[in-house]
């Protein structure tokens, strides 16, 4: 299923039916969720930690590093996915709301190019 042709609330679905087929959800509260994305988020972040930003980019070419940032991104945005469902969250207005706050705060008229 590649990105440009699955939607959000096919992953919602997809992931909520994984969650309710074992039976998961009392245990799905936004404490542990926000936890586990927090927890899979470090685990992301341990892949490149005693990296420099070049030899960053350079090992995420590596087929074995890239494979291991594929499952830890897919653990954050399964998380993800499961705390939208456990509250009844649209993602794609919370991200167009969001972004178009941040056009608003980092204009690019001033933040062209700088960080």
């Amino acid at each position: 299923m590649p990105d440009g042709t699955v939607s959000l609330a096919v992953l919602k679905g997809i992931v909520g039916q994984f969650v309710h087929e074992r039976e998961w959800e009392r245990f799905h509260t936004p404490k542990n969720l926000t936890a586990a994305i927090a927890i899979e988020s470090a685990e992301l972040m341990e892949i490149f930690q005693w990296t420099d930003t070049q030899e960053s980019q350079h090992q995420a070419t590596a087929p074995d590093v890239r494979l291991r940032v594929e499952e830890e991104l897919a653990d954050v945005l399964i998380y993800c996915l499961a705390l939208a469902n456990q509250l009844d969250l649209d993602l794609s207005e919370a991200v167009s709301r969001k972004v178009e706050l941040n056009a608003r705060k980092y204009p690019t008229d001033r933040y062209r190019g700088r960080y």
